[in-house]
């Protein structure tokens, strides 16, 4: 026996449930629903959030910059410039070193910020995000509490075993523009004069690295 009941819903024929001859049932408004191929309207609150969010800039990593030395001349200064370097590299993290005996100008770059919160000239020295961390000690003690590793959250990371096919780690390659002597010909002056694109050591920062 055929059922009334999908006769009235598929449309067709005009049985139904209760035997009786009645109209045939319409629903008021289709079950489908049409969606647009190829895209989406917004409304104008997405619309203004979509444009803001690609006009925002995106956040920069966080600096992480180490002055330190590669002196023997006092053990423990070494050691300490060792140790902290180590604890860095356990992080994975791109740390810029600074090394003060290969370029005068870092000294002096560090002494003028030590000077600027009344602390006295001490290696090593680490920043982060632009705000002074502090020496070994200050490192170390982070680094036992855990607090070091939140402050280095959003820094850039690096494989610690990374090690640059320019300088060899050195982070300094001899001037190119001197080659290293420090002193370049000026042909129009027919003069020699000292070279303005290197340090006192006739190094500049390695460009593969350093940039």
């Amino acid at each position: 026996m055929e059922d009334g009941c999908s006769k009235v819903l598929s449309g067709g024929g005009s049985g139904s449930c209760g035997g009786g001859a009645k109209k045939p049932f319409h629903f008021a408004r289709p079950l489908t629903y049409h969606h647009h191929q190829g895209h989406r309207v917004l409304p104008p609150a997405a619309k203004w959030r979509r444009h803001q969010l690609a006009d925002e800039p995106r956040a920069r990593p966080k600096d992480v910059v180490l002055y330190t030395t590669s002196l023997r001349g006092v053990r423990r200064t070494f050691a300490d410039c060792s140790s902290v370097r180590a604890i860095l590299r356990g992080f994975r993290v791109a740390v810029d070193e600074r090394d003060v005996s290969m370029d005068a100008a870092f000294r002096r770059e560090l002494r003028s910020l030590l000077d600027a919160r009344g602390r006295a000239f001490s290696l090593p020295q680490l920043l982060v995000g632009g705000r002074l961390v502090g020496g070994a000690d200050e490192v170390k003690q982070l680094h036992e509490s855990g607090q070091l590793r939140r402050l280095l959250d959003g820094a850039a990371g690096q494989d610690p075993a990374y090690v640059c096919d320019g300088c060899g780690g050195v982070r300094f390659v001899p001037c190119t523009a001197c080659g290293g002597g420090r002193k370049v010909f000026v042909e129009e002056e027919d003069r020699v004069q000292r070279c303005g694109d290197c340090n006192e050591n006739g190094l500049v920062r390695c460009p593969n690295c350093c940039s």
